[in-house]
């Protein structure tokens, strides 16, 4: 029986990072994955695909739509959706491969087939063809998570599906009704409104992406409603029967207490993910999960049984591929007797609709909760000339600093190439650094960053330079 000094159960983002940071650390190192291919979720059918669909799907909507202002005439624009997925899938599989090469490059063994407990310290990885045992001193849980149901609902993945089938449809829906106005949702909704798709979003709370700060969630509803997706807010769905090529929503708008029923080709069931555990028989290994299908663990993401961890999609925070990936290399740099630091305040969230929606630190309804003492400034995109040459001119930039300190505790922020932006608010909160710090520091102009330091300047003192 082979002998590992890590064994890591699951190989997506959080579970191949951690294997190849457990291999540099010198640990003989093995993964385990039920699939084919390495990259779970995420590379298979999550964030890689889904932001290959939006970025073509962007450029076929700016061909149709924009390119016209900028004086570019295309003509007749023809959407060949079969093409459209085949580069899809090739960036898929270009991203898989490039983790198998990984694995080889850093001596990592990779076993394929189903990871189950026998003990605390033995592994059956049973495949199609064979099953077999291994032993390891340390094991971490990486198993990641599935998309969550709704109880009366029944996904039949042919007309009322999930994420996993939205990626791969054969056509462009006539009116797709999605279930949830999340991430995934709004992401997916997207690619389908830009290709041409009616599409209607139905959410149970009163506002989209209700988890990030709730000026960001109205704005992006008012900029999804202008490019055409309709919305019902506060709406519970009862049920969704398929009948042949349609599928019929029935809801309930729970202001107006009114029934509601909506027709379409394809439903959407994207109400959130939930943690995927199946399968690995935790009883065996003297594990349990919590009322929400989580495996608890300590502040070193360590379980009740000493020598096994657990990262990612499985334990308590947010559902984020880089969450998963930064609390694999903590626990790699732990059990090699480092003293890692992770801040899971300053994980970033982004939403990768157009605009883009970006996040990092407390919301402001968190801070009022809190107590915390604080102060706001804000700057819109459209007093930026990058932003007005580029025709970007939705969205804010919105900064939540302390009152006293000025030390900044939130950046939320809206508008064009966000998701790489939040990452200068990430830097700087992670260094402590006061709005006045980033106030003060040189912007190149013209770009999209000038708006996180007009912002910055505005919750100072209450003098931005260009509103």
């Amino acid at each position: 029986m082979k002998q590992y000094d890590v064994v890591v159960i699951g190989s997506g983002p959080g579970g191949y990072v951690t294997a190849i940071r457990c291999a540099q650390l010198g640990f003989k190192t093995a993964i385990i994955e039920k699939y084919n291919t390495l990259g779970g979720t995420c590379l298979n059918v999550g964030c890689i695909p889904s932001k290959a669909w939006l970025d073509s799907s962007e450029r076929y909507h700016e061909t149709v739509h924009s390119h016209k202002d900028h004086g570019i005439d295309v003509g007749t624009v023809k959407l060949d959706i079969k093409k459209m997925k085949e580069r899809v899938q090739k960036v898929v599989s270009d991203t898989c491969g490039g983790v198998a090469f990984l694995m080889k490059k850093n001596k990592i063994d990779v076993f394929h087939g189903m990871g189950s407990f026998v003990d605390a310290h033995t592994i059956k990885i049973q495949s199609k063809d064979k099953a077999e045992e291994i032993k390891a001193e340390r094991v971490i849980i990486a198993t990641g998570s599935k998309p969550s149901q709704i109880p009366g609902i029944e996904v039949d993945k042919k007309r009322i599906i999930t994420s996993t089938e939205a990626l791969v449809l054969e056509e462009v829906p006539k009116h797709l009704i999605v279930i949830g106005g999340g991430v995934i949702g709004l992401e997916l909704g997207s690619v389908y409104r830009r290709l041409g798709s009616k599409v209607s979003v139905v959410e149970y709370a009163d506002s989209v992406i209700a988890t990030m700060d709730h000026e960001m969630g109205k704005q992006l509803h008012r900029v999804l409603k202008k490019d055409g997706i309709e919305f019902y807010l506060s709406t519970a769905v009862l049920k969704a029967e398929a009948k042949g090529n349609e599928v019929i929503v029935s809801a309930k708008d729970r202001v107006k207490d009114e029934l509601i029923e909506l027709k379409g080709d394809y439903v959407l069931v994207a109400v959130g993910r939930k943690p995927y555990t199946d399968g690995l028989n935790l009883k065996a290994a003297g594990l349990t999960t919590d009322e929400r299908g989580r495996i608890p663990t300590d502040e070193h993401l360590r379980t009740s049984v000493p020598h096994i961890y657990a990262i990612g999609d499985v334990v308590k925070g947010a559902m984020l591929a880089h969450k998963a990936e930064e609390e694999g290399v903590f626990v790699a740099e732990v059990m090699a007797g480092q003293k890692p630091h992770l801040n899971h305040l300053l994980i970033p969230g982004v939403v990768y609709t157009w605009p883009e929606v970006a996040s990092v630190g407390y919301t402001e309804a968190q801070v009022k909760e809190i107590g915390i003492p604080f102060k706001l400034g804000s700057f819109p995109f459209k007093a930026l000339g990058r932003a007005r040459a580029s025709n970007e001119s939705d969205g804010l930039i919105k900064v939540i600093a302390h009152k006293e300190t000025d030390e900044i505790l939130g950046v939320h922020m809206i508008g064009p190439r966000c998701a790489d932006l939040i990452m200068e608010a990430a830097v700087a909160m992670e260094f402590k650094a006061s709005a006045e710090d980033i106030a003060r520091t040189c912007h190149a102009h013209p770009t999209y960053s000038e708006a996180f330091k007009e912002a910055c300047l505005a919750a100072t003192d209450n003098r931005p330079l260009h509103l």
